[in-house]
């Protein structure tokens, strides 16, 4: 497998080593090439597959750039974008095109290497290179249909990002208190730990699970105003979970 990746960013770099070190003959373009470049206009020479890990504004213009090749797949690996992206190239239109999109972040290329190649999930579509290339990576292709891609990007940006988000939330409030945040990590890891093994549903715990509304009311007065907002999401979505899990629990058929 011979594999060209455009763009040196951390998830470049990831991919250059991950598929390295599984066997694939892998070159880099060290930068996304300025518009009009030897480089990118014959990135497809000579290879198995283009992957392109630019940033998301970029894939279409970069794409656009590169001449078709015969047998050449072209990939992104984004999760938001649709592969109509990856449809136009320099001379005529690309034949095969692809997504890969990992369900893993990729903080630097060793972490991102390492986590690309240990089972990671992988969001699959278009040309069935994808799928081999998440299989080499000993990953798990998971398909994921053009009209859900917006719907499964939202999925994975709340379960990072925001979750990252809200663990700045925590040490904001636990700094107010005169609090390291390493003492809650623990706390937030048993609780991924116990989703992983229960179910979120079951997992829940916490006074807005109890409806505990006295001790919720003591969260509020003692928060700062600007945390506020950040804080009755949270309740709302524990009240919208354990009010499911209720329902789950009357249920003939649970």
């Amino acid at each position: 497998m011979k594999v060209r990746i455009v763009g040196a960013g951390r998830a470049g770099r990831s991919f250059e080593g991950a598929l390295g070190a599984v066997g694939a003959e892998v070159e880099l373009l060290s930068a996304r090439p300025s518009r009009g470049t030897e480089a990118l206009f014959r990135a497809a020479e000579g290879v198995d597959a283009v992957l392109l890990a630019v940033s998301d504004r970029f894939v279409a213009e970069v794409a656009a750039e590169i001449a078709s090749a015969a047998g050449v797949v072209i990939l992104h690996c984004s999760g938001s974008l649709p592969l109509s992206v990856l449809e136009v190239g320099a001379g005529g239109p690309h034949q095969k095109i692809a997504s890969l999109h990992p369900l893993a972040t990729l903080p630097d290329p060793v972490v991102g290497s390492l986590r690309l190649r240990n089972g990671a999930f992988f969001a699959v579509s278009g040309d069935q290179l994808a799928t081999e290339l998440a299989l080499l990576l000993q990953g798990k292709p998971i398909v994921v249909a053009e009209k859900d891609r917006a719907r499964y990007h939202a999925a994975a940006s709340v379960a990072a990002n925001h979750l990252v988000a809200l663990l700045g939330q925590v040490e904001r409030i636990a700094g107010a208190a005169g609090l390291p945040l390493e003492a809650f990590l623990p706390l937030a890891r048993g609780a991924l730990d116990d989703v992983s093994m229960l179910g979120p549903q079951r997992a829940l715990t916490g006074p807005a699970a109890r409806q505990d509304l006295a001790t919720l009311d003591a969260h509020r007065a003692a928060l700062d105003e600007s945390e506020l907002e950040g804080y009755e999401a949270g309740v709302r979505l524990a009240r919208r979970l354990a009010a499911e899990r209720s329902k789950t629990a009357a249920s003939p058929w649970s």
